[in-house]
């Protein structure tokens, strides 16, 4: 039993690459990936001090698609294969919606739409190339693309959640959904992690903000960032081999209500 429990969950040797490395959820990737014998490479704007030495960094600007492109060529040249690739990196923007200057949506939407569109183009193509026989897409969408922030809960927070912020991760739900149809035949899955809220220790959420999200949450807290790995790292192997096009809500049952 316990091998075949082995087989089913064994990612050692395969190469995953990861974008926005530099995050919270980026930095417990890494992690994850490293633990589970996996060559990773990082892919980010600036590298912090916190990702482990052992990540392949690149840095790149995933809103450029040229960018993207040299990084993919470079790590198939390097590794000759591409296995997983994790569209982990997002932002978003905080002012009133009623003052949101038009350079703030297009940050959100290129980074988060677009960066996300560059990189499956490119894995695919290199893949393609390697004429590789499977592959796994993992894209970080958020619970906010299938629900609308609870405002009431922001009453010492300044970040609160934006529209356009919501709008592009249904976007990469969406995407997801669409490349999961269209991949379907050259064996490379696509699926979706959508997170709920979790809590940032370097840079904590308010006092009041926490508790009325507890209040708000089935489960009564926010998450832990390694609470997303387990699910990703489900997606990238082979237990979830018949699984694709599918968005995984990890909130604590927030959008169950």
């Amino acid at each position: 039993m316990n091998n075949y429990l082995n087989s089913l969950f064994d990612i050692a040797g395969k190469t995953a690459l990861i974008t926005g490395v530099s995050g919270q959820l980026g930095v417990q990737l890494c992690q994850a990936y490293l633990a589970a014998g996996c060559s990773v490479i990082g892919m980010d704007l600036s590298q912090q001090s916190s990702i482990p030495e052992e990540v392949d960094f690149y840095r790149a600007d995933i809103r450029k698609k040229e960018d993207v492109q040299r990084v993919m060529s470079l790590v198939f040249d390097k590794y000759k294969k591409l296995d997983i690739l994790v569209n982990n990196a997002g932002v978003s923007t905080f002012e009133p919606f009623e003052d949101r200057p038009e350079e703030k949506i297009d940050f959100v939407m290129d980074v988060n739409l677009k960066g996300t569109f560059w990189c499956i183009q490119s894995f695919v193509a290199e893949v393609d190339k390697g004429q590789q026989l499977s592959a796994s897409i993992i894209n970080v969408a958020s619970f906010y693309g299938v629900i609308s922030p609870d405002f009431r809960i922001y009453t010492d927070c300044g970040r609160k959640n934006s529209e356009i912020y919501g709008a592009t991760k249904a976007g990469i739900i969406q995407m997801t959904k669409y490349f999961a149809v269209h991949l379907a035949e050259r064996n490379i899955r696509v699926n979706a992690v959508s997170p709920g809220g979790i809590f940032n220790p370097a840079s904590p959420q308010g006092e009041d903000f926490m508790k009325n999200y507890s209040f708000r949450c089935p489960m009564k807290r926010m998450a832990d960032a390694n609470e997303m790995i387990g699910a990703i790292l489900y997606f990238s192997g082979k237990a979830a081999s018949y699984t694709t096009g599918q968005n995984l809500i990890i909130d604590g049952g927030m959008s169950s209500w």
